[in-house]
């Protein structure tokens, strides 16, 4: 078999936010193919970097109080634990805030711009006059021109489903600033990608794309393709464009250039050479692992400018599809939004590759992660299948043979026919056919099992426990378990070593198991993986709906807002039922494991009886107040909310605070003179 060379990138997650089970899912993807590659001796990398530049970065780390750098470097180290908490082998995981990136990036631009492919014009953007900053249509919201909705954004109504300009928006405004945005002209540099029609025909039909990304881009071909703005206006947190001064390189120009840095830095520290990858006619291969929502970047803009620049173009591009959890898009209010810390929080990381890698496929088309389904679905296949065949046989081994297999197997057609679906489940997982390899190994899994229930060792051993035909039966039985785990490896690669261990065998590679495991001695079996608890799963759902509506300053999910931007209405019966009080903080603590959480602990005064009247409250205020600072102030909390119970206790209140977030929240502090337990009319 010739050993290929391969080079293979995943999409860079943004700095401004915590890695979540949607970045798992392509991450998890990639990773699988890559320990398969590497399994099977060929030479496969994978580099990866975060997506670090852009006006969010700079506007959420200026809100923070902190530097654009303190942000991003902050972000890096919680994104790379994340992803190595979930298996992912990572070979170099970068920045694409780097030297590296920013000399490869200018380098391109200039060859760009010498090539006549960089075109200049002048255009006109809404600005922020307060803020001095041009908007994009994320920032600015308004009153929708067709059907009137307020609070809209400036690109399409949620309301009507309109599209129209920012400018057509009635009393815009900054999201920013709150300012009235006005209209100002600025020059922009454009990538002439109109110029790469022909080329960008033939290389997405050259079997670089699935068809049906193929067809996509099809589609947008014939349209016409318009050029690229790659430019945008100081301040901005990014490459200044070289002799350029206040005009920088839009976020999409350096972050797919971030691969080449990234894959740059780990040749610097090895034997790998920058040139074999990235310039055409070598024996190499590049591919990038992607969602379809970043398509035209990946098969457009980013072809074309390798092209241009003279680099190679992507041996193929892997689409798939968005990660949906019961059913419907993640949402933050019912808990489905779930970041992957919060996952590790309570359940096993192998769960969710195994429950992906059986339900991944080679297309576009949307994957759901249905939890009751995830629950049944990792405890019947890996824990009532696989792990079951070892613990079924291990015993016996262990108890009649002193932890040695038998000299020959009982039933070699067995293990011969499960032998023989690895050349099938080698192609289905080259191919991204991770479910169909799945199905196929539980079908193995599935005769290894029904062999045991009919060869019954424990009916065998209660007559004789050091019988040759117990220890052969059970010997194939471990053999059939050892064939399991190495076609599982690439998706269970912590309990496949475990596995190993307890088989006291060097760790499996893919063309090393033909021939059987006999006249060898096995180590004490232990449980390699537990059944999965829905309550766990329930746990993680709570958190993270709790997680959200801690950010919203509100321990209850809101109801959502009418027409008119506001709440619902509400009578002012509704409103009585409300009991304020003023409460003295008598205690304040962090809680441990929770990011934006402190636990206090409330003097309301006396109740009926003359007994102290106490509350604990979690409240997500972490950012903004140190516990010491807060015992003996006095704040307001709706003493009669029903009892919420929390990841970290239960919380038997709501206190009352108010600001925009981060180091920005006020409690809402009575005046000196008040008292506890005082109720607020």
């Amino acid at each position: 078999m010739k050993r290929r060379k391969i080079l293979v990138t995943s999409a860079l997650p943004y700095a401004n936010g915590d890695i979540h089970l949607g970045h798992m899912l392509e991450a998890i993807q990639t990773d699988i193919w890559v320990r398969l590659q590497k399994l099977r001796g060929h030479d496969c990398v994978y580099v990866c970097a975060d997506d670090a530049h852009g006006t969010a970065i700079m506007l959420s780390a200026e809100q923070q109080g902190i530097s654009s750098e303190q942000l991003i470097d902050a972000a890096s180290i919680e994104h790379q634990r994340d992803y190595a908490d979930f298996l992912i082998q990572f070979d170099n995981y970068h920045s694409t805030h780097s030297e590296e990136n920013r000399e490869l990036s200018e380098s391109i631009y200039e060859k760009l711009n010498a090539n006549g492919h960089i075109h200049r014009r002048k255009i006109k953007q809404l600005y922020d006059p307060e803020k001095n900053l041009f908007l994009a249509d994320r920032y600015i919201v308004g009153t929708c021109p067709k059907c009137h909705t307020e609070n809209q954004y400036g690109d399409n109504c949620e309301a009507c489903g309109s599209t129209y300009s920012p400018t057509e928006l009635i009393d815009s405004r900054s999201v920013i600033s709150g300012a009235t945005p006005v209209e100002k002209e600025s020059e922009h540099f454009f990538f002439a990608l109109p110029a790469f029609r022909d080329m960008l025909k033939i290389w997405t039909r050259s079997g670089t794309l699935h068809d049906a990304v193929a067809n996509k881009v099809s589609e947008w071909l014939d349209d016409g393709l318009r050029e690229w703005d790659i430019s945008r206006d100081a301040p901005y947190f990014g490459f200044e464009i070289p002799g350029e001064p206040g005009k920088y390189f839009y976020v999409w120009v350096d972050a797919p250039i971030g691969y080449m840095a990234s894959f740059k830095v780990l040749c610097e520290r090895s034997d790998y050479h920058f040139d074999d990858y990235w310039y055409p006619g070598h024996d190499t291969e590049l591919y990038h692992f992607i969602g379809k929502d970043i398509i035209n970047f990946h098969t457009l803009f980013w072809p074309a400018m390798l092209t241009s620049a003279g680099y190679r173009t992507p041996t193929a591009v892997f689409v798939h599809g968005f990660l949906t959890v019961d059913g419907t898009k993640m949402s933050k209010s019912r808990g489905t939004f779930i970041n992957a810390r919060t996952y590790l929080q309570h359940l096993n990381p192998e769960y969710l590759r195994y429950y992906l890698a059986a339900k991944l496929s080679s297309g576009i088309d949307d994957l759901d992660l249905n939890l009751d389904d995830f629950v049944r679905r990792v405890n019947s296949d890996l824990v009532g299948k696989v792990v079951n065949i070892a613990s079924r046989c291990a015993g016996f081994i262990a108890k009649g043979f002193d932890g040695m297999l038998s000299k020959q197997l009982d039933d070699e057609e067995l293990i011969a026919e499960m032998l023989a679906s690895k050349t099938e489940i080698t192609e289905l997982f080259e191919r991204r056919e991770y479910s169909k390899a799945i199905r196929l190994i539980m079908e193995q899994a599935d005769k290894a099992n029904q062999y045991i229930n009919d060869k019954q060792p424990w009916i065998i051993a209660k007559a004789d426990k050091h019988s040759r035909e117990l220890q052969e039966i059970c010997s194939t039985g471990l053999n059939a378990f050892r064939l399991l785990i190495s076609y599982l490896k690439p998706v269970l690669p912590a309990t496949v070593e475990k596995a190993e261990q307890f088989l006291a065998i060097d760790p499996l590679q893919w063309d090393d198991i033909e021939k059987p495991l006999l006249n060898h001695k096995i180590n004490q079996f232990t449980p390699l993986l537990t059944r999965v608890e829905i309550d766990k799963v329930q746990a993680m759902v709570d958190a993270s709906r709790q997680e959200y509506e801690m950010q919203q300053g509100n321990s209850a999910a809101k109801p959502a807002a009418n027409s008119s931007g506001l709440e619902p209405e509400i009578e002012l019966d509704d409103f009585a039922k409300i009991d304020l009080r003023v409460a003295k903080i008598i205690d304040a603590e962090i809680v441990e494991g929770a990011d934006k959480l402190l636990k206090l602990s409330l003097d309301l005064g006396l109740d009926p009886q003359g007994e102290p009247l106490t509350r604990t409250v979690f409240s997500g205020i972490k950012s903004a107040y140190e516990p010491a600072t807060l015992v003996g102030m006095y704040t307001v909390v709706v003493a009669n909310l029903k009892p919420r119970k929390m990841k970290f206790g239960l919380s038997e209140g709501m206190i009352l605070a108010a600001g925009p977030g981060g180091k920005d929240i006020w409690l809402l502090e009575p005046h000196s003179g008040a008292a506890a337990g005082m109720r607020i009319t």
